[in-house]
């Protein structure tokens, strides 16, 4: 993260998804291995995607850096939106 340095905590546990399931969005999935957003228990976020860090690197604009030991995940639209009424304000 540019600028400030966040320390991911790795002891942290999924606690609850924001938005419906995989399945629930696009029916059901073989295996559930489908894009998921949910919330640890230390209130960071995790997200569940496709890695496009290679596609996009050298096409990022201006003032955006993929850092070492970061990764650009892609989910589709319907996730996040699903998500919405579950994000905190603040």
């Amino acid at each position: 993260m540019s600028g400030s340095q966040w320390d991911p905590d790795p002891s942290a546990e999924l606690r609850r998804r924001w938005g419906r399931s995989p399945q629930e969005r696009a029916g059901a999935s073989s295996g559930g291995n489908c894009p998921d957003i949910w919330e640890l228990d230390n209130g960071d976020v995790a997200v569940i995607g496709q890695d496009l860090t290679t596609s996009h690197r050298y096409r990022l604009p201006r003032g955006v850096s993929i850092d070492p030991g970061e990764s650009m995940v892609v989910i589709p639209r319907s996730a996040l939106i699903s998500a919405k009424p579950h994000i905190p304000d603040s």
